[in-house]
């Protein structure tokens, strides 16, 4: 009879971490193929791992986490850290101003105070074919600052193409170089700067705390299909999985991407939607999402 519940739990766990893998590499905005060059592991193992069909040891574990540039036992925890989930439950009896009180209180008492002239900074972020590079471009126009993008400052900070730095280095020597662009953006662009960020930047703690602490970060969003539709429209479909050549599935993959993100995008201090906006109305609605000049 042991053997038999034991057997059961084993088929249950399959399918839940083969949905864990399958999230967390949504989030990072990596395909199959590419989780499996920079973790070693087959494209097919994979395939059955996520599906819930695949025997998975712990060494494929931690290779496929440490691909994912997270520990494995973010990969395989189910609940929180016990402090913060109590955190969590008494927050959550708080209304928006007390949360606000709390916010700035928890800042003050443990030096988590915003960065000096973080306003003046804006950050666009968001998936692929919201507008950012369009609108970030514009709207720097406007204030008179500079317009960056952050992933040609990761190549400037490598030396080396996207492509480069994640072949030879992966997602987490990938992640280290974002996180010194950062440093150095911000503290080049002390009077003001617009900088548009790569989708999956948010679903990298440590590096979306630095973002949020000197940059004023706006979240420019839109529906799936118009994601979809601009995406195609500039001809490059990263992050999205087309290798198996099917235009659903790759909207699939944006909806996917999308639904394990939308909580991190939240985070933003603004939120512009410019789903069915022309350009023109989706930077007013940006000027108005920002801070003011002053």
């Amino acid at each position: 009879m042991q053997t038999t519940t034991t057997d059961h739990d084993a088929r249950a766990t399959l399918p839940e971490l083969g949905a864990r893998v399958r999230a967390w590499r949504a989030r990072r905005g990596m395909t199959r193929k590419q989780l499996a060059a920079d973790s070693g592991l087959s494209e097919r193992f994979l395939a059955d791992v996520e599906s819930g069909k695949g025997n998975v040891s712990i060494n494929s574990l931690e290779a496929a986490a440490r691909a994912l540039n997270i520990t494995i036992l973010e990969l395989l925890q189910d609940a929180p850290r016990p402090a913060m989930a109590r955190i969590h439950g008494l927050l959550a009896r708080l209304d928006d101003a007390q949360l606000d009180q709390a916010c700035t209180q928890l800042a003050g008492t443990f030096g988590l105070g915003e960065e000096q002239g973080r306003e003046k900074r804006i950050a666009l972020i968001g998936l692929r074919g919201a507008g950012k590079s369009t609108l970030g471009a514009q709207l720097a126009a406007q204030r008179a600052v500079p317009f960056v993008e952050l992933d040609r400052e990761i190549e400037r900070e490598a030396g080396t193409s996207m492509n480069e730095i994640l072949l030879l280095h992966g997602q987490a020597g990938y992640r280290r170089y974002e996180r010194r662009a950062l440093f150095r953006i911000a503290e080049d662009h002390a009077d003001g700067v617009v900088m548009t960020t790569g989708g999956s930047i948010v679903s990298e703690r440590e590096t979306f705390d630095l973002l949020q602490s000197r940059f004023y970060c706006v979240w420019l969003k839109a529906n799936p299909e118009e994601h979809m539709s601009r995406v195609v429209a500039q001809g490059d479909m990263r992050p999205f999985d087309t290798t198996r050549g099917a235009t659903g599935e790759a909207m699939e993959d944006i909806r996917r991407i999308l639904a394990s993100r939308e909580a991190l995008y939240a985070r933003a201090d603004a939120v512009v939607d410019t789903a069915a906006r022309s350009v023109k109305q989706s930077l007013k609605d940006l000027e108005r999402a920002v801070p003011q000049e002053t």
